[in-house]
């Protein structure tokens, strides 16, 4: 077997490592689980891409990006290095050769997103894999107290003991000390390797704009004034990406927009454009950058706000990879922070909605099967809020977390069933042919009813799946499966639902606190006085020796105090019919959509989002003051 650095060199085309990655990577090859929080750009996909292929099983590699997954099995593909992807891009025939090549050891890397263990199929094929490594990208997902916790990333600890993985990576980019901290507790981790955040080329400017006017002006005079290259320019909405970008182009720079809301094909063709200029400049939402490898971005431009200083280090961290000054420049209007500080209050449920999911959920078998799209319709809460609370309550023993069906299950053979039968034996095939033999010719497809079938067969559900996705990998079905429930049993219940209700409310509203927190902490870059390289640095849990000397404050540039009297008076008016909250109110004038809005159809109101400009917590206070007389 080749050593490590004959790997980098030849597999890779390194001549050695960065810091950390190799102390990384012989703790992985010693059997020994890690954490990885190494700066955007810093490498730490090498730290699982070479282990993986050393070691003898497949390396899982768990992601919530898929624009990651997708180019970097692409670059690993290149690279002759075998890799793939499961994701919802994918047919049913490209799925099922993926898990095929996966179990007869043809992959190395496969990349799934943490979603991916909901699926019923995935979690019956993945536990006939030899799981070698299992790595964890953006794992301070998995911290509350991080910037952008996911419900579904609670849950991996307990995956990687269900599929067997032998070792764990966490990788991230973002974790203050009490992420980290929290991230190696929960996954049980042997190791931690943190390297310098600071990047002295990267050159952080920061201030106050007095207009969108005057934001924009800025914008043009440092691009027309610095060494042309890439650019990346960050808004939070859609439309001012385009509106951006467009006023840019109109000025003569080559500019485009990127966003979620362009055709698919478009976002595909302006990423290729961009990878390949020395001088395009994208106007784009927070999404685009992530997995991008281009080491000469010279600047990255805040036009509109970070969400918080990890989001702010993510983003900034783009930009002169190849090591060469680079720009960091965000301007600050304070009107701006209104949109984000509102879809932060947005989101957080009333006492009322988390009683009444309760109440449900507490109030019928032991067994629950859930339609979390029907469930947040009938309890006004957010597909995100309702999935974090439910997780609570598998945290808090209340429930556990069943594996996920699906209850629509259709096939189309590629073959006779006799052609296919003959390539098994056994009991395997006495259970095979018994499942075709039950389900339903169609039009097209053949339909199956699982539960029906697992009682008539005197089987369990998961030897039905199991042999039907055996079918599906080795491509003798075409496998559609549909119509997804959450399965929960109750192992206990509340001795006063009220009285939890409140306690998790309470929990969402100190998330909020928090979240408000973390973009105040990023806007106070705007008028900090103190070196901001060190300011962010701190941040993470490192002290530099002495200021950067190139920043805002360094160099000396003029600071004023945000004003905070944004958005000047406003009236409530009169309440529409169907609202009886104060924060269901709230949203509605802010412009922030809920089930319960949609549902009453009054995001269609000629109000909705008339105070859209006004601060949701300033709104929130008028409203409960107007609702409690």
């Amino acid at each position: 077997m080749m050593n490590t650095l004959e790997t980098l060199q030849q597999r890779f085309g390194f001549d050695s490592f960065r810091e950390g990655q190799e102390k990384v990577i012989n703790s992985l090859l010693e059997g020994k689980s890690a954490a990885a929080v190494f700066p955007t750009g810093a490498g730490k996909s090498l730290c699982y891409q070479l282990p993986a292929i050393l070691l003898p099983g497949l390396t899982l590699v768990v992601s919530p990006l898929l624009a990651l997954m997708k180019d970097q099995v692409d670059a690993l593909l290149e690279k002759q290095i075998a890799a793939a992807r499961l994701d919802s891009s994918l047919t049913s025939e490209e799925y099922a050769e993926v898990l095929s090549k996966a179990r007869s050891g043809e992959i190395k890397l496969l990349y799934v997103a943490p979603e991916r263990f909901n699926n019923e199929r995935f979690r019956q094929a993945v536990k006939r894999f030899r799981i070698s490594l299992m790595a964890i990208d953006e794992a301070h997902c998995v911290s509350e107290w991080g910037h952008n916790f996911r419900p579904d990333y609670l849950k991996l600890a307990r995956y990687a003991e269900f599929c067997g993985a032998e070792r764990i990576l966490a990788l991230t980019a973002t974790a203050t000390p009490r992420v980290l901290e929290d991230i190696c507790r929960r996954f049980d981790l042997d190791v931690s390797v943190r390297t310098p955040f600071h990047r002295p080329n990267l050159h952080l400017k920061a201030g106050l704009a007095g207009s969108a006017q005057e934001k924009m002006r800025e914008l043009y005079e440092s691009l027309r004034q610095r060494e042309p290259g890439p650019s990346i320019v960050y808004v939070t909405l859609q439309k001012t990406a385009e509106d951006v970008a467009g006023q840019l182009a109109d000025q003569g720079f080559p500019a485009r927009p990127y966003h979620a809301g362009l055709d698919p094909q478009v976002r595909a063709e302006t990423q290729e454009w961009f990878l390949t200029s020395d001088h395009g400049i994208v106007v784009a939402t927070i999404a685009f950058g992530m997995g991008i490898d281009k080491p000469n971005i010279r600047a990255v431009y805040h036009y509109d706000p970070p969400k918080s200083l990890e989001n702010y280090s993510q983003e900034i961290g783009r930009a002169g990879r190849d090591g060469e000054v680079s720009l960091c420049q965000f301007f600050f209007h304070p009107p701006d922070r209104i949109p984000l500080e509102n879809f932060v209050y947005g989101d957080t449920p009333t006492a009322g909605s988390i009683e009444s999911l309760l109440q449900e959920v507490f109030g019928g078998t032991d067994e629950l099967v859930l339609n979390l799209y029907q469930l947040g319709r009938e309890h006004d809460l957010r597909p995100l809020v309702l999935r974090t609370i439910l997780t609570y309550l598998e945290l808090d023993n209340f429930l556990e977390a069943l594996t996920p069906i699906y209850t629509k299950y259709q096939f189309k053979p590629q073959t006779s069933s006799k052609e296919m039968l003959s390539h098994y034996q056994g009991e395997q095939l006495r259970l095979m042919a018994s499942i075709l033999k039950h389900s339903v010719k169609k039009r097209i497809w053949f339909e199956i009813d699982i539960e029906g079938t697992a009682t008539k067969l005197g089987c369990e559900r998961g030897q039905v799946v199991s042999a039907l996705d055996t079918l599906g990998i080795d491509g003798w079905l075409e496998i559609k499966a549909s119509d997804l429930r959450f399965r929960y049993a109750v192992r206990r219940r509340p001795e006063d639902v009220a009285a939890l209700a409140q306690e998790l409310h309470i929990r969402a509203v100190e998330r909020e606190g928090a979240e408000i927190g973390r973009l105040r902490e990023a806007l106070e870059l705007a008028t900090e006085t103190g070196c901001l390289a060190a300011r962010v640095a701190a941040h993470f849990g490192e002290t530099l020796a002495e200021p950067c000397g190139v920043c805002s404050s360094c160099s000396g540039e003029t600071r004023s105090q945000i004003n905070e009297g944004i958005g000047g008076d406003f009236e409530l008016g009169e309440i529409p019919q169907g609202i009886s909250d104060a924060r269901t109110l709230t949203r509605f004038l802010c412009g922030l959509t809920s089930p319960s809005l949609q549902k009453a159809k009054l995001h269609k109101h000629p109000r909705f989002g008339e105070l859209g400009h006004i601060s949701f917590a300033r709104v929130l206070e008028e409203a409960c003051v107007l609702l409690e007389h």
